[in-house]
């Protein structure tokens, strides 16, 4: 089959679908690989690179889309680009196939075969496909980037000789790939960081990037959204008015918010609305991403900077991901490689669209002069983690019963193994002879007093591994020094080689560790 790539046509759009690196993975597959002249020119991949990578490059996108059998592409095709398909054709691209059924219908005319990369089900198998998640990676860390552009102050707090500095304030509002993203480039700059999400099981992935989550005085539970594939879900009135409640109270506290909120097939949920945007001090700023679908602001307005009255700035922009084209590119690239590589499962050049496979068949939207879309519940479970419950924060008394009930059960489990281990002693002792016993007991209370010795040091003071290999060479070394009094040469002698060798041992790793301890020590 020959893949091939077209420039985009729409203004502003500086991603392509196909880069050399794929193009090899592609040819690796079987496959014959097309570009259309330029195609890669403003992601910084010039025709030569395609050719050096054995791409055929063709002077226009007519003769790119009649040659190609498979067409690969970013932005959502035109009325004219759909015009070339015909009932051979695959188009591998982003579609929108819940708001565009003008481009379903005429892709179903036409009897083309069409996969679109924001359908790919969210399942293990298929996260190397996920586009949206590639790209609203990239939009998130650029969201704050471009806040920080507009944003006139640091955004971690400094003390200078002229004056002290207090951090920016950030709050995200959803926590899927895009907020996380932005979550961690915030964080890493130095600001105070709050997110708000409406599956609650996203709480621990925030807080373990540094983030506050915001949670809400509600009394019916937050809203699971893992249900739906990972995506957030539509929330009840109640809880959305709880929602709007808490963002009233953060509106004059937050110098930067960055609103990611989107619920499949659906226009964007207005969360940050005309009263909270006054409420917001001179200055702050308002990232939407959601722009493309309605946006979550009220204010936004698609591909343009708003300022208000009151000074806070709203930034609409649809295209953050491509203006970081390469790195954008590169991503997409891939996920379109994975997709063929799935398209292709014996790697000879010929497709086979299974529309028995779980991801083939979920992200296809027109097959064989039929709609597709919306595609049937994937087999398996998605990505999203379960719901979590809350641990419940134990009262003083229920705490100290629990010491106590663990004291009781560590001192039963000691009572028992002394009482094993003194049966066992006592049977070795009437059928062994005296002289195996005696070395037998200091084995046994080396190995007793060893472990004590070692596993009683605090963990930060040396790795698990170095605390395993002192506490063997503990019991050497006790071993030995309790045999070195032996009238045996041949003990003895055995025995200050083994004191000799334990002791390099453990002074060699407790220097080690403090070594490793003086890596993360500050000057």
């Amino acid at each position: 089959m020959k893949i091939g790539t077209p420039k985009e046509i729409e203004a502003g759009e500086n991603r392509v679908a196909m880069t050399p690196d794929s193009a090899r993975q592609l040819q690796k597959l079987g496959h014959d690989c097309l570009i259309e002249t330029g195609a890669g020119t403003r992601a910084g991949f010039a025709d030569a690179d395609y050719a050096a990578a054995g791409v055929e490059v063709v002077d226009s996108a007519d003769a790119l889309w009649s040659g190609a059998d498979i067409i690969a592409k970013v932005r959502i095709p035109t009325p004219d680009e759909l015009d070339h398909l015909s009932a051979d054709k695959t188009l591998i691209t982003f579609f929108n196939p819940g708001g565009n059924q003008d481009g379903l219908d005429k892709a179903k005319a036409k009897g083309a075969n069409v996969i679109a990369m924001e359908a790919v089900p969210r399942i293990s198998r298929a996260q190397k496909m996920d586009a949206l998640s590639s790209m609203a990676n990239i939009a998130g860390y650029r969201a704050v980037i471009e806040a920080g552009n507009n944003f006139g102050r640091f955004f971690t707090g400094q003390v200078t000789a002229a004056g002290k500095v207090p951090p920016a304030k950030v709050l995200v509002v959803g926590a899927g790939v895009a907020g996380l993203a932005a979550i961690g480039t915030s964080t890493s700059l130095g600001a105070i960081t709050y997110a708000f999400d409406v599956r609650p099981e996203v709480a621990e992935q925030v807080e373990s990037m540094g983030a506050e989550f915001v949670y809400l005085d509600f009394e019916e539970e937050q809203q699971d959204g893992s249900a739906s594939g990972g995506y957030a879900s539509v929330s009840s009135p109640e809880f959305r008015e709880a929602q709007l409640a808490k963002f009233r109270e953060l509106a004059p506290e937050v110098d930067i918010v960055i609103t990611t909120a989107l619920i499949p097939n659906r226009e964007a949920p207005k969360l940050w609305l005309d009263d909270m945007v006054k409420a917001m001090k001179p200055g702050s700023v308002i990232i939407d991403l959601a722009a493309e679908r309605g946006g979550n602001v009220e204010g936004t307005v698609k591909d343009e900077k708003v300022v208000t009255e009151n000074g806070v700035t709203i930034v609409g922009y649809t295209d953050f991901p491509s203006r970081m084209a390469t790195q954008s590119s590169t991503l997409y690239a891939t996920n379109i490689r994975h997709m063929m590589t799935d398209l292709t499962p014996e790697k000879d050049g010929k497709v086979n669209h299974d529309m028995d496979d779980d991801v083939i068949r979920g992200a296809t939207v027109t097959y064989q002069g039929e709609i597709t879309f919306p595609p049937p519940p994937p087999k398996v479970q998605a990505i999203a983690a379960q719901k979590r419950e809350k641990p419940k924060e134990l009262t003083p008394e229920e705490k100290r019963e629990q010491e106590i009930a663990a004291f009781r059960k560590q001192t039963r489990n000691q009572v028992g193994l002394l009482a094993a281990g003194g049966s066992v002693l006592l049977l070795m002792g009437l059928v062994t002879p005296a002289s195996f016993m005696q070395h037998f007991i200091v084995f046994v209370l080396a190995v007793f007093v060893g472990f004590q010795v070692i596993w009683n040091v605090a963990h930060s003071l040396h790795t698990p591994l170095m605390a395993v290999t002192n506490a063997i060479s503990s019991i050497i070394i006790l071993g030995a020094l309790m045999q070195i009094g032996s009238g045996s040469f041949l003990v003895i002698l055995l025995a200050a080689v083994s004191v000799f060798m334990a002791g390099i041992n453990i002074f060699g790793g407790f220097l080690v560790t403090r070594r490793m301890l003086a890596m993360f020590q500050k000057s």
